[in-house]
């Protein structure tokens, strides 16, 4: 199912955007672990709405509750499932969009997929919200990595083409004021992630932490390593030469390839980057189509939406490689 992701850590999340609560079941989890809820919390408070100039005015607590799969804070064996209420819905700002499709949004390939049956309201299973749950199964394989020595953290490398923090400031308000967003780049790094995790083809490293990442709605690509900067040098420049360290560990001098050659860990840290387009939902006027009259019309989007998405989805892309990664740890034990 499309919903689910992973073999030996696997998840499923569900729930819709202004449903009465979303959450995740998680399979995988050892009997035993004792969850730091506050950790959890923490996580999960960094891509929470409602913070900042620049986010949606949207107010969630994204308090988990696990309503399974816990005995006295602990996991007991079972299927560990979690849930989030919604709290601030305001599904009439959505009426118009059963006729109206958004540009840049799922509303039109949701209405050919599914018809007049679908959720419309916040976008439904399409939305950002759904990214919560994620964090949740994610925040936990954080903390589970942790416990062997790895480390997962994201940073914002750059948001509407620039990388200044000033620069950065200029370019959202300009976007907020003019009823517009951007866009931007994310890089994430795993660092201690021991060599061997993967396989090669289908199973590659690189396929299950971009099959992860792509489930963040507005990314639109991911790199690894280099990435395209690769397809410009010579093997020569790109190429890492190894060497023993002085533990006598098998190293690299560079890290072109960003620690995953043949679809396989090499030992060294993991690094990638993920674009994410600009917020679909923007308070300009658009071009679009009215699909029960079979006419063009204009639309105005109302309601509350993040001028950049890129301010609330490091943590999302951290949760994403950490499920990906401690789903191959478990795989390389069996």
């Amino acid at each position: 199912m499309s919903n689910s992701f992973g073999e030996r850590y696997r998840f499923t999340i569900f729930g819709q955007s202004h449903a009465p609560a979303i959450g995740v079941t998680i399979e995988g989890l050892p009997a035993g672990f004792t969850l730091d809820m506050a950790a959890l919390q923490a996580f999960l408070d960094r891509r929470a709405p409602g913070k900042g100039q620049y986010t949606t005015a949207r107010k969630e607590a994204d308090a988990p509750e696990f309503i399974a799969g816990l005995v006295d804070g602990h996991t007991c064996g079972a299927p560990v499932t979690a849930v989030i209420r919604n709290a601030d819905a305001r599904s009439g700002d959505y009426e118009a969009l059963r006729r109206v499709p958004r540009p840049g949004h799922a509303d039109w390939a949701a209405f050919v997929k599914y018809g007049p049956a679908r959720d419309v309201a916040g976008g439904g299973q399409f939305s950002g919200r759904l990214t919560a749950p994620l964090c949740i199964a994610g925040g936990l394989a954080l903390q589970l990595l942790a416990a062997e020595g790895i480390s997962v953290s994201a940073r914002i490398l750059s948001i509407g083409g620039e990388t200044e923090p000033d620069a950065i400031q200029a370019v959202l308000a300009a976007a907020k004021a003019a009823g517009d967003s951007v866009g931007g780049v994310i890089e994430c790094v795993a660092e201690g992630v021991p060599a061997g995790l993967g396989e090669p083809m289908f199973g590659g490293m690189e396929n299950r932490i971009a099959q992860a990442v792509f489930a963040i709605p507005a990314v639109k690509g991911v790199e690894f390593g280099a990435g395209f900067q690769a397809a410009a040098l010579q093997g020569s420049e790109n190429n890492d030469p190894f060497y023993y360290d002085d533990l006598g560990v098998v190293r690299t001098r560079t890290n072109h390839h960003g620690g995953i050659l043949g679809g396989i860990t090499s030992g060294m840290p993991i690094e990638f980057r993920a674009a994410f387009k600009p917020t679909p939902s923007i308070a300009m006027e658009q071009d679009s189509v009215d699909l029960a009259a079979h006419e063009n019309v204009k639309l105005t989007v109302s309601g509350r939406h993040d001028p950049c998405i890129v301010l609330r989805a490091v943590p999302c892309v951290e949760a994403a490689a950490a499920a990906a990664i401690y789903d191959a740890l478990l795989e390389s034990r069996c």
